[in-house]
C-alpha cells in the first residue's frame, strides 16, 4: 500500500533508526536467527489519540517476541484528520494494521527464518465503549486469515502502540 511506502511512513526503532518494510525484515530475520530453538511471535498492533481537535495520531506498531526472551519492536506515526466516531477510528487503527500485516508477511516470505505464530492485536476489550466493536473487528482481521486478539491480550496495540500515542 503507498502509505508504507512514502517518507513520513518509515517505522522508527528504539534507538530512532528510521526502516522501512523490508529493513524491519531484515532486522526480524536476524533476531531470529540469533536462537532458531526459540518459539517466535509477529505482532501487529495500532492504536490512536483522538483528543487533538484537528488531526488524529494513528501509531502502528511491529512485534517480534522471542516468547520467554524479550523481543524487539518498530512503530510508525500516521496524522490523519479527525474521525466523527469512536468506530470509525477503531476501524481505521485495524486497516493499517492490516496493510502493515500484508507488506510485511509479504516481505517475509523471501526470507529463510524460523516458523512463527501471527497475531493481529486490537485495543478493544470487553470493558468500555469498544464491546460492541469486538465482533466486528475481530471478522474483519480473520477475513484476511490473520489471528485476532483484544484487551487484555492486545499488547502490541495497548501497550507498545500506546506507548507513542
Amino acid at each position: 500500500m503507498l502509505f508504507l511506502k512514502s517518507m513520513d511512513n518509515l517505522f522508527n526503532s528504539s534507538l530512532g533508526i528510521k526502516f522501512n518494510i523490508e529493513q524491519i525484515s531484515q532486522e526480524v530475520s536476524r533476531f531470529m536467527s540469533e536462537d532458531k530453538n526459540r518459539r517466535y511471535k509477529i505482532i501487529i498492533g495500532s492504536d490512536s489519540d483522538g483528543h487533538n481537535e484537528e488531526k488524529i495520531d494513528f501509531i502502528t506498531a511491529i512485534v517480534i517476541h522471542r516468547v520467554g526472551n524479550g523481543g524487539r519492536y518498530f512503530w510508525r506515526r500516521t496524522k490523519l484528520p479527525k474521525f466523527h466516531t469512536l468506530r470509525d477510528r477503531i476501524i481505521k487503527e485495524v486497516l493499517f494494521s492490516i496493510e502493515a500485516a500484508k507488506e510485511i508477511l509479504t516481505v517475509l516470505k523471501t526470507f529463510d527464518i524460523p516458523e512463527f505464530d501471527f497475531e493481529i492485536h486490537v485495543d478493544i476489550g470487553e470493558n468500555g465503549e469498544t464491546k460492541a466493536l469486538i465482533q466486528e473487528m475481530t471478522g474483519m482481521i480473520r477475513a484476511y486469515d490473520f489471528e485476532a486478539r483484544t484487551k487484555p491480550e492486545s499488547y502490541a496495540a495497548s501497550k507498545v502502540a500506546d506507548r507513542h500515542v
